[in-house]
């Protein structure tokens, strides 16, 4: 089987509910904060890895607790993460309030993500001809290209999730196969004038669409959590194109596991290998309560 490489960002989500959000200079009282695990670099590297993908990360974390946390947490899925660098200071983190009407806001700060750059490409020289490099866009968009760049002339397959949506060059679009990106990216897309070959456009519960293919969404029964199911898709797609399936039923598997990331809370499911994380919602860990998900995605 083929590998596949993810090239993205990794989170931790610090959620707290209030009743409603402050005005400004005006101080609330919330709930306990929940902990949360994202990043839709690691989202995707998740999904491949329950997809049944052998998967290699390409990241950069902080040497926090958190930064750590996160490491055991994708060895648990059996993601390969010795090209996930730990260097000097936090783990990117996403500060998110949740009012009780639903609506939320959200500060992200990039932490280590920041630091990935092109000499973390470097690992990219072991990529093989017919292995496969999945991408997003919340790293540097410099090295996004150069990693798109070093593929192609590989040989290895392009999935590149144009999320969330950025310019890119026209060359680095051509190199995937394919641009994956929902109906509001696919719009920003085109408005840009961007016209890859191979488009693959998601359109949640009425499918999804690649040139002239058509997939429809599974049902779902029970919606617990929609958060993530985008990346889930495109794990999964990775996975299957990585595992020799064809468009049509790469597509399929991508729509089947998406619509049961839906079935459980956050972006990400339990580790199947390490028992301290397979508690359905969430641990307690140092007074903060940490759940096995994330909002992201």
């Amino acid at each position: 089987m083929a590998d596949v490489w993810v090239l993205g960002s990794l989170n931790v989500d610090v959620v707290v509910r209030v009743q409603r959000h402050p005005e400004p200079g005006e101080t609330l009282i919330g709930g306990d904060p929940v902990t949360a695990f994202g990043g839709k670099g690691a989202n995707q590297a998740v999904a491949a890895a329950v997809a049944g993908a052998r998967v290699r990360m390409i990241g950069a974390v902080g040497d926090d607790a958190e930064g750590r946390a996160y490491r055991e947490r994708l060895a648990a899925f059996g993601i390969d993460v010795t090209a996930l660098r730990t260097v000097s200071g936090p783990t990117g983190r996403a500060f998110i309030a949740v009012a009780d009407d639903g609506e939320n806001t959200i500060i992200v700060s990039p932490g280590a993500n920041a630091a990935v750059g092109e000499a973390d490409l470097a690992v990219l020289d072991g990529i093989a001809a017919g292995d496969l490099l999945l991408l997003q866009l919340e790293v540097d968009l410099g090295v996004v290209g150069a990693a798109v760049r070093r593929a192609v002339a590989a040989g290895a397959r392009v999935v590149l999730n144009v999320a969330p949506y950025a310019d890119l060059p026209a060359e680095v679009l051509a190199g995937a196969d394919p641009v994956v990106a929902n109906e509001t990216e696919g719009e920003l897309l085109a408005a840009a004038g961007g016209r890859p070959a191979s488009l693959l456009v998601t359109r949640g519960e009425h499918g999804s669409s690649w040139g002239e293919l058509t997939a429809p969404a599974d049902r779902v029964d029970r919606v617990v959590d929609t958060t993530g199911a985008g990346d889930t898709y495109c794990g999964a797609l990775a996975a299957a194109l990585a595992a020799g399936l064809d468009r049509a039923a790469a597509m399929r598997a991508a729509a089947g596991a998406a619509a049961r990331s839906v079935e459980h809370e956050g972006a990400q499911p339990s580790p199947p290998l390490n028992r301290e994380w397979r508690s359905p919602t969430s641990v307690k860990r140092g007074g903060v309560r940490w759940r096995s998900g994330s909002r992201e995605g």
